[in-house]
């Protein structure tokens, strides 16, 4: 029996999971967040599989303090020592085209994830600070990485080249790179399982940040999200796919600086920016009673079924459709509004299965040339599975 802990570092906040492994069988034992590092008002929390929880307020200076409050809160309920921790495992945002699967941390590791923080300036520099608040805290404890953008590294240069000089590409790394891909390797793996083979899959990871790929017999051809984050689909505050003179045309004729146009693209854009809200929960309540709130959805909708289409192309066809991450999850009139517009694909949508939120469920009613199917996605699973594998060979 194994114990492995997995952690997410953000740049103020540090989600944690642990689990404990037997005989392949994987049981979250606890997990929760330290959040707000570095600013007042910052807390720990735990929840545990009973529904029980803890939230203190405490001082988080560093990730070095937020690393052992959230040691000292499994030490309360779910473990009995540190030592009991085999290892831990860590989400790491970009792996540039240096990281194809995951790996053990070494010096040279650390060392090459910094060297990649230019490409994720919010989110790899926070990752080394959480490896090495573990390294301080369990120097003897073996870590691994893995990376949000490994299993979009079997596309084809022709999906992830963009058509600038080729020594943007060669020099200065300037080339799609995709994200989410530990979200869309887990549920195009369970989408396998439910239609009995791999196949054609089309996955939608649609949260707050939103993508889709398209895998063919469990590859990743290609994928919406780019060189960053902000691109393809519309999403709660990013403005996805836009003209690429845009950006130019606002910062010339507005007067505005490279930092407040990149401040209007990430955090005033997407469904925020066309009527005012940026949670689906409020758009979808809305949707057809505030016109705002109408075309916002009608847009979102619009930007899936444009890359879900285009996907169908790149894959020869499509076997299953999957709806994941919260929006994905119980957004059923997102899903409904999707479903309708594909319906040339030969989808019919099981209205009163499309009501179920965050479970498994088929979402395709019988008949269906193309299967549809809600599946809740479990990164950190993927990860503990990663690490076990690097660090056991299991």
């Amino acid at each position: 029996m194994k114990k492995i802990l997995v952690l997410n570092s953000g740049s103020s906040s540090l989600k944690y999971q642990l689990f404990n492994v037997e005989n392949d069988k994987y049981e979250m034992i606890a997990k929760g967040v330290a959040d707000r590092i570095g600013i007042n008002g910052s807390v720990v929390e735990i929840k545990f599989p009973d529904g029980t929880k803890r939230k203190r307020e405490v001082a988080l200076p560093t990730h070095n303090e937020a690393i052992n409050e959230v040691i000292s809160e499994l030490l309360n309920g779910a473990l009995t020592s540190m030592n009991e921790i085999d290892a831990v495992g860590h989400r790491i945002v970009q792996g540039g085209d240096i990281f194809k699967h995951s790996v053990l941390v070494t010096e040279e590791v650390i060392n090459q994830i910094e060297g990649l923080a230019e490409l994720a300036p919010l989110h790899n520099h926070a990752h080394v600070l959480g490896i090495r608040a573990v390294e301080k805290l369990l120097p003897d404890v073996p870590q691994t990485v893995v990376f949000d953008t490994a299993f979009h590294q079997t596309m084809p240069k022709e999906a992830f080249l963009y058509a600038l000089p080729l020594e943007q590409y060669t020099k200065h790394k300037i080339r799609r790179y995709g994200f989410h891909g530990t979200s869309h390797a887990y549920v195009s793996e369970k989408a396998a399982e439910l239609i009995g083979k791999k196949g054609k899959i089309i996955t939608c990871h649609l949260g707050n940040g939103a993508s889709i790929s398209a895998i063919d017999n469990g590859i990743c051809l290609d994928t919406s999200m780019g060189f960053t984050p902000l691109a393809g689909l519309v999403m709660g505050t990013r403005c996805g796919d836009i003209d690429p003179y845009i950006p130019l045309y606002i910062c010339k004729s507005q007067n505005k600086t490279p930092d407040e146009v990149n401040e209007i693209l990430n955090k005033r854009s997407g469904m925020f920016g066309l009527c005012g809200y940026s949670d689906n929960r409020d758009v979808e309540t809305l949707y057809g009673v505030e016109e705002k709130a109408t075309v916002a959805m009608d847009t979102y909708v619009h930007s899936i079924i444009r890359f879900i289409g285009a996907y169908v192309a790149v894959l020869g066809g499509v076997d299953a459709i999957v709806f994941t991450a919260g929006i994905g999850e119980n957004g059923a009139l997102l899903r409904r509004l999707v479903i309708e517009k594909l319906a040339y694909l030969g989808i019919i949508l099981d209205e009163k299965a499309n009501e179920k939120r965050g479970a498994i469920t088929e979402i395709s009613a019988p008949g269906s040339k193309v299967r549809a199917f809600i599946i809740p996605t479990d990164e950190e699973y993927m990860i503990a599975k990663d690490t076990m594998k690097v660090v056991f060979g299991e």
